[in-house]
Parts: structure tokens; C-alpha cells; sequence
């Protein structure tokens, strides 16, 4: 009988989970498959499958702007990831020190995230502006000299973008490295406090390597942030001055959209797509390895302990013989 409803709730939990994959493979992979297909024809505005082969990939990376993109990106990418892993897990620390009102103070960190990339980047477009924002009401104190207006020259647009990049991520990585610290079994804290370490040193060298999970996690998250730049850069700067701030979700919608080149669009969603790809392979060949290692080690380990148990069964024989 126990048998029978073991068996009738897995049926149902695979049931329930139809739809789930159905929409996974409709959605998802058969659109990968179609926008990889589509990215070697000469598609316009409309999609077909005249063949040009890697003609739309060599245009490509023959372009100005699609470079300039990938350089954003990875400046972007590096500078934002870096940025809101540090200060997250500064306000992390600060968190964990049991300060009063500490969940005002966790909601007002969260707060940026919950907020939509589009009015993140109107509000720094606002906060960067010469004449309205921060520079504006410091010269208005009297601090004349006070320059903050990133947006107005291509050289610093990008890093103005990096800037609110880090504001809007900060909080949910410091929300989860916190919850990373707070998994830190306390036995540790009491032994490193015994052992005269200061709590710079526990945190650095000792809880932060222990929060493996959390940090992975928060990475990855942030990963994600950076490949749906698009709405913060429309928002913020609209890929400009010029094509300073370009980044490849813009350069895909826009040839898909209002240039009408669906070909060439595709092929940089599949060149956006490949490093994804090779992270999830390299990800996969690192774990399997590691079961492989694991498996090893107790195969060794049962072989070590037969050995024992025979080892001590010849000794005794004997002694038991005479």
C-alpha cells in the first residue's frame, strides 16, 4: 500500500512537471536551435533560410559597434561583478556585527534591486546630470570646482553605467553573503576570538573561504545582471554618447528591430551565447571530475579498510591456532 502511493505521488510530481518542460524546450532550446539556424541566412526583416553561411559572423566582427560592445560588456562586466561582490560583502560584515534596526537597514540595501533597471537608469540619468543632479546641488554649496557628470563624455559614460551597475546589485549580494556569514558555524568565531585573531582576520581569511555556496550563488547572480544590461543601458544612456556605452543586448535588439537585419542580429545573439555555453561545459567537466575524485577516494578508502580487516584476520588466525 505504501508502495502504491509512493508510486502515485512521483506520478503526480512528473505530471505537474510537464508543463514546466514542455515550455522549457518550446521556448527555450527550440528557440536557441531556430536563432542559431537563422543566423547563418541572409535574414532581413522577416526570417528564412536563404544559406549565407559564416558571411553574417565575419560582417560581425568586421563591425565598429559590435567590438565596442564587447568591450563594454567585459569592462562593465568585470568592473560591476568585482564592485558589488566587495562592497556586498562589506555591508555583509557590517550587518553581522547585530546592529540595531538591522532589518531597516536590510530592507533599505534590498531596496535598489527591487527596483526596475529602467528607473535605476532614470534616476542615475537624473543624479549624473550637469545642470539637475549631484554636481548641480554641490556648486549650488558653493563647491564650484566639484565635477560628477560621467554621462556627457564617451570616455566616462561606461564607468557612469558601471556606477549604477554596483548600486542597483550591492544590496542582494550583501543579503546573501550575509546569509552565508550567518551559516558559519559559530564554534569558529569562538576559537578564533580564543586564539587572539582579530575579526578582520576571521573574516577574510577564515568565514569568507567557508562560504563557498554564497558566493557562488552571488556570482552567479551578478552574471545575470550583466547579461540583461539592456534595459539599465536604454534607460540610462541609450547605447551613447555616441556608441560609448554600446553593449551587446543593445546591438542585437536594435539590428533585430530598427535596422530590420534579423541575420546579423542573430549571429550576435549566437556569439553571446558561446561564452555561456563554454562556462556551463567547463562547470560541467569540473564537476564531473570531482565525482570522479570522490568516487575514487572511496573505492581507495573500502580497498585501505579490506585490507585492514584481512590483515587483522591473518594475525588473529594464528593465535587462535595454537
Amino acid at each position: 500500500m505504501a508502495q502504491r502511493r509512493w508510486r502515485l505521488s512521483s506520478l503526480q510530481a512528473i505530471i505537474g512537471t510537464i508543463p514546466l518542460i514542455g515550455v522549457s524546450v518550446g521556448v527555450f532550446v527550440i528557440c536557441i536551435i531556430f536563432s542559431i539556424l537563422w543566423s547563418f541566412t541572409s535574414s532581413k526583416l522577416f526570417p528564412n533560410f536563404d544559406w549565407v553561411g559564416f558571411e553574417n559572423y565575419d560582417r560581425l566582427w568586421q563591425t565598429s559597434r559590435w567590438i565596442v560592445s564587447v568591450q563594454n560588456i567585459w569592462l562593465f562586466g568585470v568592473l560591476s561583478i568585482v564592485g558589488n561582490m566587495v562592497f556586498g560583502y562589506v555591508l555583509a560584515v557590517f550587518m553581522d556585527q547585530r546592529i540595531r534596526m538591522e532589518d531597516t537597514f536590510r530592507s533599505i540595501f534590498l531596496y535598489p534591486f527591487a527596483m526596475s533597471l529602467v528607473v535605476t537608469g532614470l534616476v542615475w540619468q537624473w543624479m549624473m546630470d550637469p545642470n539637475l543632479g549631484v554636481q548641480a546641488a554641490m556648486q549650488n554649496l558653493g563647491l564650484e570646482w566639484f565635477r560628477f557628470a560621467p554621462l556627457t563624455d564617451a570616455n566616462t559614460a561606461i564607468y557612469g553605467v558601471i556606477v549604477a551597475g554596483i548600486w542597483q546589485g550591492t544590496g542582494v549580494t550583501m543579503a546573501i553573503l550575509l546569509a552565508g556569514l550567518r551559516g558559519v558555524d559559530q564554534e569558529i568565531w569562538k576559537a578564533a576570538k580564543v586564539d587572539g585573531i582579530p575579526n578582520w582576520r576571521t573574516y577574510l581569511f577564515i568565514a569568507l573561504p567557508m562560504m563557498r555556496g554564497a558566493i557562488a550563488t552571488a556570482f552567479v547572480l551578478q552574471c545575470v545582471g550583466v547579461v540583461r544590461v539592456y534595459d539599465l543601458i536604454i534607460a540610462l544612456t541609450q547605447g551613447g554618447p555616441g556608441i560609448a556605452t554600446q553593449m551587446p543586448a543593445v546591438f542585437v535588439i536594435q539590428h533585430i528591430t530598427n535596422r530590420q537585419n534579423v541575420g546579423m542580429g542573430m549571429a550576435a545573439a549566437a556569439m553571446m551565447l558561446a561564452p555561456i555555453i563554454v562556462l556551463i561545459a567547463i562547470r560541467a567537466l569540473v564537476m564531473w571530475r570531482a565525482a570522479a575524485q570522490e568516487k575514487r577516494a572511496a573505492k581507495l578508502a573500502i580497498a585501505a579498510e579490506e585490507r585492514e580487516r584481512l590483515e587483522a584476520a591473518g594475525i588473529a588466525a594464528p593465535v587462535a591456532a595454537e
